[in-house]
Parts: structure tokens; sequence; C-alpha cells
């Protein structure tokens, strides 16, 4: 019932594509051109337009560089997107430099390269990028040429100001880099996590493909195997007179008829079995769940509860399946001694509960149940984990349109439950699909 599913290798997962920085670059090359030309010429301040054009130029080649060197859908090693993040910090840090230093108001976008980083590389790579801006934008604050003001005036402004803004670039280079990391990370991990539950679903789903796969080959395999028996009979009866071929033709004979015989059992059992095996009793789909995890010395204790009315009958689901076992699974990883398996239905609904032993489920996971590479239970050092299969678990069931909900048992002894409970229609009509 298991399937180990490991988590992403980061040199794979940690891969931007080269498309979007140049994209970026461009912008930027816009945007600082435009800043540029209007200080210059718009407002008509004193600005060295020659260098500044030249850096600006500097960032455009390289955009062409990397465009005509490479595919728009190549994906940067993190040590080259590393390094081409770092020369748009120096290239923003020397037009800073030129134009007024801390004093400038676009300082702030110091914080640009950084935040790209911690979306994108993975987290030593961005302290690296970020230590790098960190000390650039303290070289900023005390070495730089005048800002750019009216002709004839200089502004100053006092220390307390500009180490004020070197706090404010920091602060925003800190903040905003650990929130992108976070909800990059996440969003990575969820979607890793949705590619593992496709995946186990697809298995499930062919192993019970199965049973049409040997319907098909038995279709496929009769018309040459009656031709088989034909000829086989045919040389029997031309050679039954002949000593030396009358046993191996009769060997032949009998074992094509034999094949076909195997065939025609495959065939009834896909067409008899069809209805049976498209649709399970309650307690049947609970017995297929809880099988495997019998033979690893903890009690697994079967108890029906409260049952009103007929057991509902629902569509057999290979995702709701391997979801109730794997809930099974975690439960006989943290028990002592025993997992208590109830069920009950009524015209109103379907439930089943999954109770071990063990010490239950920690207060600070409590609320992060469910969430993607969640490792384990607080304060169990050995047994499964609760993180990717969990979540596989948990979203199979979820389409399946079952509620889950995850507790601690009030009754003395035992410890975490979980509990699977749907609607009774939705129970009995299923997907079609899952």
């Amino acid at each position: 019932m298991s399937h180990e599913v490991s988590t992403p290798d980061p040199s794979t997962v940690y891969r931007l594509r080269l498309n979007t920085l140049i994209r970026l670059r461009w912008l930027a090359v816009i945007g600082q051109t435009v800043a540029v030309l209007a200080v210059a010429f718009g407002l008509g301040f004193p600005l060295p337009v020659g260098p500044c054009l030249a850096l600006i130029a500097s960032s455009a080649w390289l955009n062409l560089f990397l465009s005509f060197r490479y595919a728009a859908t190549h994906r940067l090693e993190p040590k080259a997107a590393l390094g081409i993040l770092t020369f748009d910090a120096l290239q923003l840090g020397g037009l800073l430099f030129m134009t007024g230093g801390l004093t400038n108001p676009f300082a702030v976008l110091m914080a640009v390269p950084v935040v790209i980083s911690a979306t994108s590389l993975p987290r030593n790579f961005t302290a690296l990028l970020g230590v790098i801006v960190v000390a650039a934008t303290t070289v900023l604050a005390f070495f730089h040429l005048p800002i750019p003001w009216y002709p004839g005036t200089q502004l100053i402004m006092p220390l307390v100001f500009i180490a004020g803004v070197w706090m404010a670039v920091v602060s925003s280079i800190a903040f905003t880099s650990i929130y992108a990391y976070r909800v990059a990370e996440e969003a990575r991990l969820l979607a890793n996590a949705l590619a593992a539950t496709e995946l186990v679903l697809q298995r499930e789903q062919h192993l019970s493909a199965l049973d049409g796969l040997a319907a098909a080959a038995a279709h496929e395999l009769g018309t040459p195997l009656a031709t088989i028996t034909l000829v086989a009979k045919e040389m029997e009866r031309a050679l039954e007179n002949d000593p030396r071929f009358k046993e191996d033709v009769s060997l032949l004979r009998s074992q094509s008829e034999r094949c076909r015989e195997i065939l025609k059992r495959l065939t009834n059992l896909s067409s008899e079995g069809e209805a049976h095996l498209a649709r399970m009793p309650l307690t049947s789909l609970v017995e297929e769940a809880v099988a495997p995890h019998r033979e690893f010395g903890i009690e697994l204790r079967l108890e029906p509860g409260n049952c009103e009315g007929p057991e509902p009958i629902g569509r057999r689901n290979p995702g709701v399946i391997y979801g109730l076992g794997n809930l099974v699974e975690n439960a006989v990883d943290f028990a002592r001694t025993t997992v208590v398996i109830r069920w009950e239905w009524s015209a109103e609904k379907v439930a089943i509960s999954v109770t071990d032993d063990g010490a239950g489920f920690s207060a600070e996971i409590m609320d992060r149940i469910g969430e993607p590479y969640l490792t384990r239970r607080s304060g169990v050092s050995s047994g499964g984990g609760l993180g990717l299969g969990l979540f596989i678990a948990k979203s199979l069931l979820d389409r399946s349109g079952a509620a889950i909900a995850f507790s601690n048992a009030s009754e003395p002894g035992m410890g975490a439950v979980v509990t699977v409970e749907w609607p009774r229609s939705d129970f009995v009509s299923g997907p079609t699909a899952s």
C-alpha cells in the first residue's frame, strides 16, 4: 500500500528560467534609461549621463548576449542565476553611486535581486547574495557622488537620514526575502506533493484495470489460438497413423485446447465479476484497506458502530482504498499495541474512524496536519511520518467528497483519532473516476 516518494532534489527544483531574468532586466533597462533621461534633460539636474548610460548599456548587452547564446526555455543552474543576479545588484549599485547613493529614493530597489533569488534559488545562495547587497548598500551610505539637484545648489542629507534609509533598505531585503522564500517554498512543496498524489492514484488505477487487461488479452489471443487448434486437429487427422508424430501432435492439440479454456475463464471472470468489482460494501472497503497491515505486530481491531438501515454499497474507488490504507498504516506506525477501526452509517452519513493507542497528535502540529513534508509527530523517535503520505491520503479522500478530522481520543489509553465522513449519497454514488 505504501509508495515511497522522496523529497524533490533541490538541483532540479531550483532552476530559474533564463527568459524570466531577461524580461525583468529589459524592464529595468527601460526604467533606468527613462529615469536618467528625465532627470538630466527633463528636470535639468546635473548628472553624469554618459557613465550612467554606459552602465545601462552593459546590462542591455548582457541581455542580448544571453538571448542569442541560449534558448528561451533554458533553465539556469543555481550558480549561474546567482552570478546574473549579483551582476544586476552591482550594476544598480553603480548607478546609485553616481546619483547620490542612499540619498537617492530609488535605493530601495537594491532589495529586488535578493527577492528574486529568494523565490527561485536555495537559501544559502540567497543569503550570500543578501550579504553582497547589504555590503554594497553600506558602501553607498558613505561613498557616492552628490545627488542630482538644481544647478548651483547641493542637497546635503543629515547622517541620521542616511542611517534611516540604510535601515529601511536592509529591513526590506530581510523581510521581503524571507516572506518571498516562505511563499515560494510552500508553493513548490504543494506542487510536488500534488504531483506525487497523481502518481500514486495512477498506480492504483492501473492495478484496478488489470481485470480489463485480462479480458482484452483473452479477446486478442482468441483468434490466433483458434487457428492453432484447427491446424492441430487437421495434423492429428492426417498423421494419426504415423507413430513418429502422433504423440507430439496430440499433445499440441490438447495444450491448445487447454489454452482456450484458460482464456475462456478469464473472459468469463471479467464479464461476470465486473459489476461485483465495480461496487463494494462499506465493510469490504474497510477490510481491503486494513488487510495489508495485519502482519506488523499491532492488533487491528474492527468494531462496528451505530449502523442504521441497510449497509451502504459504494463505487470501488482506488483513491479511497489507498487513502484509508495510508491512514491505517500511519496509525500502525505510531501505535503501541492496538489500532481500532470503527465504522457506522445512517440515512445521512457514512463514517470510518481510525484510533491508535500511541502518544497522539502534539499541540504544535495539530493545525498543520495534512501539509506536505511535515516530517513526524512530535516526541516520537520512530515510526512513519506525517508528511507526504498523509497529504496524499487526505487529497484522495477529499476528492471522493469526504470530510477528514484529526483529533486526540478522550478515552484513556488511546491516542490519535482520524475520522473520515461522507454524506451517504456521495458514498453510494461516488465519482466515476478519481
